[in-house]
């Protein structure tokens, strides 16, 4: 059974991967045996879908009162686009590229408000990870005020992937990071550059920030350490859009 962008039911959701449903991610009933659920189980293991091992009282709550047999899937309401594809088409648009990469966001609500702002800035395309992002449903498609449609998203495996993809077609990276000497306006903006911004809890994951190119920050004056990293996200792709006017 579907509930908007919602399939519950094991059988129901191994019959949706086999269709080449675009599943987003997987909440999976903590504790759960059986054939069935080992066959599941190998299958999301070897598509690489997004899953989570959660109380069954989450997935009561997911599936509304459903047959969820121990399992809910979030069916992505968008397509993904090919990092490689995407990357070759906005270098030969003639466009400066502008990509957005985030590094396991898990706010769904800060995920739509980022690809608003992501929208209105210009950025060239998102790339998420496959695993330990926030998922694309309701509440990211309601936040982003419908750019979700808008703009090109892509998944890798892991956020390095596209760092290091990002570097050899001649694109440079920089991460968002209050780790950094210089603040956003020492660093230039105007080249062809993806930002990477961090997760609400961890920021950006070390290895991650030893493969940047550069690192910048935003001044801080009061005695809250950090902003929200949308607003933070915000801040950064305006910066980029000034220095680019």
């Amino acid at each position: 059974m579907k509930n908007e962008t919602t399939i519950f039911g094991i059988r129901a959701i191994i019959e949706a991967i086999k269709s080449n449903e675009t599943i987003d991610k997987v909440f999976v009933q903590k504790g759960l045996k059986g054939e069935l659920f080992q066959e599941f189980e190998a299958l999301l293991r070897s598509e690489g879908i997004n899953s989570s091992y959660v109380p069954v009282e989450k997935l009561n709550r997911l599936s509304k009162g459903g047959n969820h047999q121990g399992a809910v899937a979030n069916i992505s309401p968008i397509e993904f686009h090919d990092i490689d594809d995407l990357v070759i088409n906005v270098i030969e648009s003639g466009k400066t590229p502008l990509f957005l990469l985030l590094d396991q966001l898990s706010d769904v609500r800060n995920f739509g408000a980022i690809v608003r702002t992501a929208e209105c800035t210009g950025v060239s395309g998102i790339i998420i990870q496959k695993k330990g992002g926030a998922p694309i449903n309701g509440d990211t498609i309601k936040t982003s005020a419908g750019a979700i449609f808008k703009i090109p998203i892509c998944k890798v495996d892991h956020i390095k992937d596209a760092v290091f993809h990002m570097q050899s077609s001649g694109i440079k990276v920089i991460a968002a990071t209050e780790k950094a000497n210089d603040f956003i306006y020492d660093v230039s903006f105007k080249e062809p550059c993806a930002i990477i911004m961090g997760s609400e809890g961890k920021g950006i994951n070390p290895s991650v920030l030893k493969v940047v190119d550069e690192q910048a920050k935003l001044p801080i004056l009061g005695e809250i350490e950090s902003l929200n990293v949308s607003v933070a996200c915000g801040a950064f792709l305006y910066e980029a859009v000034r220095q680019r006017s």
